[in-house]
């Protein structure tokens, strides 16, 4: 089958049928038109229902398949529809969602062939940065809230470390030692190691000094990396996403990442904090008629390369139970088999642009990618690999929780900017935001470093104060041994008599230099050498 360009027509047959499972009647978002056997059906849309976008979903494809325009096509819709977003501009490019997009022959062309109704908008959106690098509203995480489980992920530890690390989270609590920043774990571990500090976790298994050394390192290299502006205070408060504004539509908060695209573990790690903080936060709400945000995860394949056992079972539970608090999840990757099986399980919303199938290991993904689909009259290899920009197969989930038919669709045009607004315009729109005051300027406030740095402080304090009162108590030990003066002056005795005599002087100094010699060896502990 084609996927070119036809004179349009009405479908018939399986065409028909597919048309009919997205004929949704309560509100939905407006994705495309429906292909089948090359022509494009500008009056068999292709929906979504609103109430289902918190059963999570997938957009994949190539790179240059047009996922981020899908993103923001959907990001539009959701706004217009009171839904907050929030999505990771990973490259730059999605900023252009707060302003009105550009009339253009391309526009034009694309909405004509969806029965599209184009017109050019902004969106309400808020800026953010992680910690102040790059523009946007520092969003920065003490590292208690962080957690030993994501840390672990962010810093590459393996499993044992990971658990030595959860001992220190453990003993920190336990003793009111605030974790804010990363000097405050680097401080809490250098104590357990030390010697005053070795016996605090010997209960509960220790903490030894090579694995200590580790933990040390890696957050040495992550300080090296910039990480260190993210951890601190003042904290971000996750429920700023939730809101709406002044006219009632949702605003988009956009994570500004180009500045930290090279370190994408540190940014997937930090998006999975915010929706673990947001499912911590939130009470359980049961099915929407919309959902309260939608997440966008940008780079999903990022968050699962490598990750330990117990991060993987902290996605899978999170994206599990997310879903009664209200939050939908869309995680954004190349290909479906990126995502482990017990998280694609649960993304009920399917938006799959092209595949390649140039390697063999292209074609093993295409056939995997084909798998993960209902039952379709479509050749779901040849059309995947036949998709234009802008084009995908879409199978979605029914007002009733059942999946739609597999469709090929022409997706919409987006109505925002599809690019960057330029940078004068974001740093106005980041400065005239209400949240800049809140959460500009970093705090740093008395925590497990400081109060560890004073304990230390105080016990050298003390140890030179009992060494003073020892010494002192020495010297009056020595003056009430004395003998009393006496108050006459006696006459000297003959030792005395020698010892003040010209020939005792002349012999002293004959000697002296050797036995000064003698007596600096015996101060300074170098030893005289033997021949």
């Amino acid at each position: 089958m084609s996927v070119s360009e036809q004179p349009p027509a009405s479908p018939a047959g399986p065409a028909a049928e597919i048309a009919a499972g997205y004929a949704f009647d309560g509100p939905a978002l407006e994705l495309g038109a429906l292909l089948w056997d090359g022509t494009c059906h500008p009056d068999a849309r292709i929906r979504i229902p609103l109430p289902v976008l918190n059963r999570h979903g997938l957009v994949a494809g190539a790179t240059g398949t047009g996922k981020t325009k899908t993103l923001q096509l959907i990001a539009e819709q959701l706004s217009a529809n009171g839904v907050p977003v929030f999505l990771a501009d990973i490259k730059g490019d999605v900023s252009g969602i707060s302003a009105p997009g550009a009339d253009g022959e391309k526009v034009r062309e694309r909405a004509g062939q969806v029965g599209q109704e184009w017109q050019a908008r902004g969106f309400p959106c808020e800026f953010y940065g992680l910690g102040g690098t790059g523009p946007g509203i520092p969003v920065r995480a003490t590292v208690t809230s962080f957690g030993p489980v994501l840390l672990s992920k962010v810093l590459q530890l393996n499993q044992t470390q990971e658990q030595s690390l959860g001992l220190i989270f453990h003993y920190a609590d336990a003793k009111g030692l605030e974790l804010v920043d990363l000097k405050d774990l680097r401080a809490v571990v250098a104590f357990l190691v030390s010697d005053t500090g070795k016996a605090e976790l010997k209960g509960i298994g220790g903490l030894s000094t090579a694995t200590a050394g580790v933990i040390l390192r890696a957050i040495t290299a992550f300080e090296q990396q910039g990480a260190g502006d993210f951890f601190g205070e003042p904290e971000f408060d996750t429920g700023e996403f939730l809101r709406t504004a002044a006219d009632g539509r949702g605003i988009v908060s956009v994570l500004e990442l180009p500045a930290v695209q090279d370190k994408p573990q540190l940014f997937s790690t930090f998006l999975m904090w915010m929706l673990a903080d947001l499912f911590n936060d939130l009470p359980e709400v049961g099915d929407l008629e919309k959902p309260k945000l939608v997440f966008f995860f940008d780079e999903a394949h990022l968050l699962f390369s490598g990750a330990s056992k117990a991060f993987l079972a902290s996605i899978t539970q999170t994206v599990r139970l997310i879903r009664s608090k209200g939050v939908g999840v869309f995680f954004v990757t190349q290909t479906p088999k990126d995502v482990p099986s017990d998280v694609l399980g649960q993304l009920g919303n399917r938006v799959q642009h092209a595949l390649r199938a140039f390697t063999p290991d292209d074609a093993k993904a295409l056939k995997a990618a084909v798998r993960t689909f209902p039952k379709s009259p479509y050749d779901l290899e040849e059309v995947l690999t036949g998709l234009g920009t802008g084009e995908a197969v879409i199978t979605v989930l029914s007002e009733k929780g059942a999946p739609t038919p597999v469709a090929a669709t022409r997706l919409r045009a987006p109505e925002s900017l599809m690019g960057p607004v330029d940078a004068a315009a974001l740093d106005a729109a980041v400065k005239g935001s209400p949240l800049y005051g809140r959460y500009a300027e970093a705090v740093d406030r008395e925590s497990a470093y400081e109060k560890l740095t004073a304990e230390q402080r105080a016990a050298e304090a003390a140890a030179l104060e009992a060494a003073a009162a020892k010494e002192a108590e020495k010297a009056e030990e020595e003056t009430a041994r004395a003998p009393a003066p006496k108050d006459r002056k006696e006459e000297p005795s003959l030792a005395e008599q020698v010892v003040g005599s010209g020939i005792f002087t002349s012999l002293a100094r004959s000697i002296g230099t050797q036995l000064g010699r003698e007596i600096s060896r015996s101060i300074f502990g170098t030893a005289r050498r033997r021949r």
